[in-house]
């Protein structure tokens, strides 16, 4: 019963959560299977203690012709927590055709009956059309250390519930009304006061890279992962990054999610390795932010450095091209920017 009602579960999330991390140009649509393209999921043990950890197991095999858009590293896994993970490891078969490999390590401490809920996995076919396979559930039993322990462990039986005498029903709801009363009110006041600040807040009129240089340098003055808040050092250095992006290409990427952000900066050329540097980046973020994965401390203060490398190659390219349109073009005819050339 408890299986039946996570794969229900894992399937509604799903349905909530597809639309908001595939949003394309075209609409995807989700099929049973597609000729060319296998999906197996395994894990290494059905059957473990609390606190074991289990290697799940993701293989994807499909013809050249068709693209994979990764599963997100996000994706909802159930009960399960994300204690680490190996990145896809594609290979070219014999036969012509690609597999990728990638490997969750996750654990539970909770027992009883549970799935691994299904993975959606996008593809892009030779017609330039997005079709999405959802991964096969995979059960999981999860074992009390308690159960072989027989009559040794002492365990009394729970106390008879204690009935008050009174009612107290309608001090509940009128201290409901006021909680909910001053909640509205606050969040209302809290609106107007952002609001005014939105509206008062003077514009930052530096470079994008004297601002995002700056934002770094207070954010390892934070010193996050001393303090093992790697999820809050995460989500601020990803979103400097993004500002930092938006601001020298002329994009909005803050709301977007990182399958939408790469897509987008796919028809943006960016100098050396910063594409493929900021995909990794983003996605690894990704599972320290909403997959639970701790990371350690090295790999946070690496990215940081990376994070400044990127917008270093970045600044020098913007000035490589700002000085050859004003040898070609002269100062009067001088653009200001590359983001002219590659905004929409």
């Amino acid at each position: 019963m408890k299986s039946g009602l996570f794969i229900i579960s894992g399937l509604v999330l799903m349905l909530f959560c597809l639309p908001g991390s595939i949003r394309a140009q075209e609409e995807v649509d989700t099929v049973a299977s597609i000729a060319g393209i296998e999906i197996e999921t395994s894990v290494d043990r059905a059957e473990i203690y609390i606190g074991d950890l289990i290697s799940y197991r993701i293989t994807i095999t499909r013809d050249s012709t068709i693209e994979m858009i990764p599963p997100p590293l996000g994706a909802n896994l159930g009960a399960f927590d994300v204690k680490d993970y190996q990145p896809d490891i594609e290979t070219k078969l014999p036969d012509g055709r690609l597999r990728s490999e990638t490997v969750f390590k996750l654990s539970t401490f909770t027992t009883g009956d549970y799935v691994i809920p299904p993975i959606p996995v996008i593809f892009v076919m030779p017609d330039s059309t997005k079709k999405a396979l959802l991964a096969e559930p995979v059960p999981i039993k999860v074992l009390s250390m308690l159960e072989n322990a027989g009559d040794s462990v002492d365990i009394h039986p729970l106390k008879p519930q204690y009935e008050f005498k009174r009612d107290y029903t309608r001090y509940y709801i009128w201290g409901a009304m006021a909680v909910v009363v001053l909640l509205a009110g606050t969040v209302l006041v809290w609106w107007l006061v952002r609001r005014r600040k939105q509206k008062e807040a003077p514009v930052d009129m530096r470079p994008p890279w004297e601002i995002a240089f700056e934002k770094l340098a207070v954010l390892k003055e934070k010193n996050y992962p001393g303090e093992n808040r790697y999820k809050d050092f995460y989500f601020e250095l990803t979103e400097i990054f993004r500002d930092f992006l938006g601001r020298v290409y002329l994009v909005d990427v803050m709301e977007m999610t990182t399958e939408e952000f790469l897509t987008r900066f796919e028809k943006i050329v960016l100098p050396g390795n910063t594409y493929d540097d900021s995909g990794k980046l983003l996605r690894y973020a990704d599972l320290v932010k909403f997959a639970k994965l701790i990371p350690e401390s090295a790999r946070a203060e690496s990215d940081l450095q990376l994070v400044h490398d990127l917008v270093e190659t970045i600044r020098s390219e913007q000035e490589r091209h700002t000085r050859v349109d004003m040898h070609v073009n002269g100062p009067g005819n001088k653009k200001t920017d590359i983001a002219s050339e590659v905004a929409p």
